[in-house]
């Protein structure tokens, strides 16, 4: 909470699947909800197939309509998030 995709790329693990959410730097809630699946290259095929599974079925139950995965933490910056939220518009 209050700091910017470029920064929250920072916190997240290199080689763990993460779950990471994202919330506007006014407090503002965005509906529907963002949804980032991190799954980097290089983590344990056990880890990527668990976190893969519980995303499929969080996303339904959820019912997530902006879901974005990545690959590689350093993809996570300002400019990915917008270009991605731009296909919304």
């Amino acid at each position: 909470q209050g700091i910017s995709p470029d920064e929250l790329k920072d916190e997240l693990p290199e080689r763990q699947p993460r779950y990471p959410s994202y919330e506007h730097e006014d407090g503002r809630v965005s509906y529907p909800l963002c949804f980032i699946f991190s799954s980097p290259v290089g983590c344990k095929p056990e880890q990527q197939m668990m976190y893969a599974g519980s995303k499929n079925k969080l996303v339904q139950t959820a019912e997530l309509t902006k879901v974005f995965e990545i690959r590689n933490t350093e993809d996570l910056t300002e400019e990915w998030l917008r270009e991605k939220l731009g296909y919304f518009h």
